[in-house]
């Protein structure tokens, strides 16, 4: 009989709730345990108490936007080595021009995300992307 091997946690934060329930199934069935949040606020403090094993975040919400929870993120001694998996409806290029344009500058202090996919992410890419950022 092999051992029971300990679920990592995933936090989830975006705003829209198919997405959610999406990310949050298709997490389930590859066996992480899952924390689902719809807003930035809410995810900083869950991951404050959580420790997740990485997060994957939603670039446009409502209020606190993806990009300010990810700075907050990073620049949190204790959340800051958690691995960022930012999901979005825009493109890539679009996003780190955003984010130049927006003021937010890597390199001073704060890192680029792990990883950026776009919406709707396929299913596979996720999975490879979450257990090779969680290794």
């Amino acid at each position: 009989m092999q051992p029971k091997t300990k679920k990592k946690n995933i936090m989830v934060v975006g705003y829209e709730l198919d997405m959610l329930i999406f990310l949050a199934n298709l997490l389930q069935n590859e066996g992480f345990k899952v924390l689902a949040v719809d807003n930035g606020p809410e995810g900083i403090s869950k991951a404050q108490k959580n420790q997740p094993a990485l997060v994957i975040l939603d670039v446009m919400m409502p209020g606190e936007s993806g990009i300010n929870t990810y700075r907050l993120l990073k620049n949190d001694k204790m959340l800051n080595r958690i691995p960022v998996i930012m999901l979005s409806a825009i493109d890539r290029e679009t996003f780190f021009h955003y984010q130049k344009f927006d003021g937010f500058k890597t390199g001073q202090g704060i890192p680029e995300p792990e990883a950026f996919l776009e919406k709707p992410p396929e299913a596979e890419e996720l999975i490879r992307l979450v257990n090779e950022l969680i290794r």
